[in-house]
């Protein structure tokens, strides 16, 4: 390993090291860290904003800009009440149902956007039944997680994936849509054993939300009408974004421009309630991982792991599917993919049949975000919610409930790669 490639992993492991302190913001650390690899030389200024993801930063701030618009028509409000009236003010059932609708959109949107929609929901009925909204936050984030994985657009490594391989909608829909869902029914159960005699209401708040009017709700008609559409449009533009030739950041950047032009809300309350400590995290920590990615200290990592398998396919996938997922669990799994792409490629390219190690990747990276609380940007993004409304979760307690999960979702993985792919 090189001097560089040394000094890239120190300031890494720095970063990671003080995040889980949590005694500086975790947002002050990353830019500290790839200020300091701009300072020694390691990058400099134009590699290190190469190393910026713009599509997941776009995505990220289109998709904010678009719920500060949406929520003053009361929506969230609204699906809020409705959800709770549909379980009856039973706090576990809510959890189910909010962890079902998660997952869902998820699978139908992409996860960042769907936290962005159901975190305010869920802390708006909590709040009202005074409940602690901690456990509705874990469980979404792990549902958000776990659908996102489920379809093409459902998270970004799957849209990487999808871009290098020419798999379709339909291709991710066979192949990890089918695992997805006994998993959430597992994580269902797992969640019940943690959760399940923490969760309890008064019967005073329980009868109080069935006489809740959800109509009531409604702050907006009109915004809400319009909201309703751009959403069905948005949802649309991102499952037909290949036919369209545009990248999802385009998507979502387009639909909260369109947002903020009908909407007629105070665009500046708007931009102001966008989670730019979120957004300046993300983007710093692009650019630590890139040090580590422009001394080749990825691409050893993942020589390494294609050397220990000596080429058999059964053990390549087994080995991509768990590294990808502890990897993807503390770096960020879109630097991680786009390392492992070339590699597969690479194998295929001499012979191997690379299909279930596409498959393996996928599974790996997307369910891996559940393992620490920045192993996917829905992670930082819905805490980031959280903490500003009074809630905060640290890193060790964000730990303690995804890695389990995690481990939980790859197991059943491992039996499900076995039985189809060796």
């Amino acid at each position: 390993m090189s001097h560089e490639a040394l000094i890239s992993v120190l300031i890494f492991v720095a970063v990671m090291v003080v995040i889980i302190t949590e005694k500086v913001h975790r947002a002050v650390v990353a830019v500290g860290g790839a200020v300091l690899l701009l300072i020694l030389g390691i990058l400099n200024i134009e590699e290190g904003v190469g190393y910026i993801d713009a599509n997941t930063i776009g995505l990220l701030v289109g998709m904010m800009l678009f719920v500060g618009v949406v929520k003053n028509s009361g929506m969230f409000e609204y699906l809020a009440v409705k959800s709770a009236k549909v379980a009856k003010g039973d706090p576990w059932k809510m959890m189910i149902l909010f962890m079902i609708i998660t997952a869902v959109f998820s699978a139908l949107l992409d996860n960042v956007t769907t936290v962005l929609l159901v975190g305010p929901m869920m802390l708006a009925i909590c709040k009202e039944m005074n409940l602690n909204p901690v456990p509705y936050i874990m469980t979404s984030i792990m549902a958000s997680n776990i659908g996102g994985t489920a379809t093409l657009i459902g998270d970004p490594p799957n849209i990487m994936i999808g871009s290098a391989t020419g798999y379709t909608f339909g291709d991710f829909i066979l192949n990890d849509f089918v695992i997805v869902v006994p998993i959430m029914v597992a994580t269902v159960f797992f969640f019940k054993f943690i959760y399940g005699k923490k969760l309890c209401a008064t019967p005073e708040a329980m009868e109080s939300v069935m006489h809740m009017d959800e109509k009531t709700m409604i702050k907006d008609p009109v915004l809400l009408k319009k909201a309703v559409v751009m959403i069905l449009l948005i949802v649309a533009g991102f499952a037909l974004h290949g036919v369209l030739h545009l990248e999802s950041s385009m998507i979502a950047l387009a639909g909260a421009v369109i947002m903020l032009i009908i909407g007629k809300q105070d665009v500046e309350h708007v931009v102001l309630d966008v989670e730019w400590p979120t957004i300046i995290f993300f983007t710093a920590l692009f650019i630590c991982v890139g040090g580590m990615e422009h001394t080749g200290v990825i691409d050893l990592m993942a020589d390494e792991i294609m050397k220990f398998t000596h080429g058999k396919p059964v053990m390549t996938m087994m080995i991509i599917l768990w590294v990808s997922a502890l990897l993807s669990s503390t770096l960020d799994n879109i630097p991680f993919v786009a390392t492992m792409i070339p590699l597969i490629q690479a194998m295929g390219a001499d012979g191997m049949d690379t299909t279930p190690l596409w498959w393996a990747l996928s599974l790996g990276a997307c369910l891996g975000g559940n393992g620490t609380l920045i192993g996917a940007s829905a992670n930082v993004v819905l805490t980031g919610i959280s903490a500003k409304n009074g809630h905060p979760i640290t890193y060790i307690e964000f730990l303690k409930i995804g890695f389990p999960t995690m481990i939980l979702s790859l197991i059943i993985c491992t039996v499900y790669m076995l039985i189809r792919y060796a």
